[in-house]
Formats: structure tokens, C-alpha cells, sequence
């Protein structure tokens, strides 16, 4: 992707910034890789200006770390912190769920079911980059939906960690699907104002989610070792 430069434009470096996010929760800038500015300006046809604030805005959020003489670095959660990450999510989107459905507007379910309709047909697609984007906007929402600005904090900060993870969870073809059916029953929880069957969806949700993650990860380990 090559993004135009215009001097002084918020727009530009907000681009930037969600450009090099993308990147990194896709993978394609892997965990334990180096962020090299002059590299990634001439990718973007950028200054390194804007590189550079995008860097900085990562690292506080959590997704890079500045390491000294070595630089901006992608994070590489060990698998000890992702399962702590992942459950701490699974009760904060457990709460969120249970929230959502107390309080939740006939305009917020509409747009709910509009982005559902959007996810499911990136799902036929099999357009994993649309479709999460799209889920995300739908766990986004139904936490707003909660109305708990303080717990909306929380999770977008939490949930940062492990976004490149959540990702990745879904490109096994029978865990996408039932990640799918499981999106569908939170509809319909929340459609029927059910608080608590909304919470118990919730966490499943994302306890199959850690569970998946958990698995690659240590696949993954195993494949290393056995090729040493």
C-alpha cells in the first residue's frame, strides 16, 4: 500500500498509524521483528516522520516495544501472558455482554445486525482480513452498548495484546465456523435481553478463542525445537 504524503495532515498520519496496526495483527510484521523506519517510509512512500509518531503510538498501546540499540520492535507475548491476557478478557467481555444486554438500544441492535450481515458475507467470502474487521466493530459495540465508558477502557487496552492472536485464531476453517454460529447466539442473546445467557456466550467465546491460540502457539514451539 503506498499512502500519499500531505505536509501536515492528521489525516496522513492517522493512516499511517492504522496502516502499520493492520500490519501487525495480520502478521505481516511478525512478532520479534524490527520496525525499520527508512524501510517502511519508502513501502508507504512516506516521510519518517509520520513512521515515527506511528511507532511511538504502538509502543503505547501496547503492540511494539522500544528497546534500547535495538530499536522498535513488534511485541512477542510469551504463552504464559497470553493465557493470563485472554482471561482476563473473557471476564471483562463477559461483563460486557451481560451489560449490553440490559441496555442495549433498538438502533445499536439494528446496527449490530447490519455488521453481522457484512461479517457473514466476508465469511462466505472467506475474506478473513473483512471479516476481522468487521467482528472487531461488533465487539466494539456491543461494549459501548454496555454503557461503561471505564470497562470500555479496559478492554480496548487489554484487547490490543491480543488482537494479532484473535486473528489468527480464525484461519482454521472448523474454529472460523464456530466462532461464526457463536457471533449469531450473541445476537440472539442480546436480541432477547437475556443479561446472563449474553455473559456464558461471552466468555465461551473467548475461552475457544484462548484455547485455539494456545494450541498454535504450542505447535508452533514444537516445530521450532524439532528443527533445531
Amino acid at each position: 500500500m503506498t499512502v500519499t504524503e500531505q505536509p501536515n495532515s492528521q489525516n496522513l498520519h492517522e493512516a499511517i498509524f492504522q496502516k502499520l496496526r493492520l500490519l501487525l495483527v495480520e502478521g505481516k510484521i511478525a512478532p520479534g521483528s524490527k520496525l525499520n523506519e527508512r524501510e517502511l517510509a519508502e513501502s508507504l512512500n512516506v516521510s519518517r516522520t509520520p513512521i515515527r509518531e506511528a511507532i511511538r503510538r504502538l509502543a503505547a498501546d501496547g503492540l511494539v516495544e522500544l528497546i534500547a540499540n535495538r530499536g522498535a520492535i513488534a511485541v512477542q507475548l510469551s504463552l504464559e501472558d497470553v493465557i493470563h491476557t485472554f482471561d482476563v478478557i473473557a471476564d471483562l467481555e463477559g461483563f460486557s455482554g451481560e451489560l449490553a444486554a440490559n441496555h442495549i438500544t433498538d438502533a445499536s441492535l439494528s446496527e449490530l445486525e447490519a455488521l453481522q450481515y457484512e461479517m457473514m458475507a466476508s465469511y462466505a467470502r472467506r475474506d478473513l482480513s473483512s471479516y476481522y474487521k468487521l467482528n472487531l466493530r461488533i465487539h466494539h459495540l456491543i461494549n459501548q452498548a454496555a454503557n461503561n465508558p471505564v470497562l470500555s477502557r479496559l478492554f480496548t487496552q487489554v484487547n490490543t495484546r491480543i488482537e494479532a492472536l484473535r486473528f489468527r485464531s480464525n484461519q482454521d476453517g472448523v474454529k472460523w465456523e464456530k466462532a461464526v454460529e457463536e457471533h449469531q447466539e450473541m445476537l440472539d442473546a442480546l436480541k432477547a435481553r437475556d443479561s446472563q445467557r449474553m455473559r456464558k456466550i461471552m466468555i465461551q467465546h473467548v475461552q475457544n478463542k484462548r484455547d485455539v491460540v494456545v494450541q498454535l502457539l504450542k505447535a508452533e514451539t514444537s516445530s521450532l525445537e524439532m528443527a533445531k
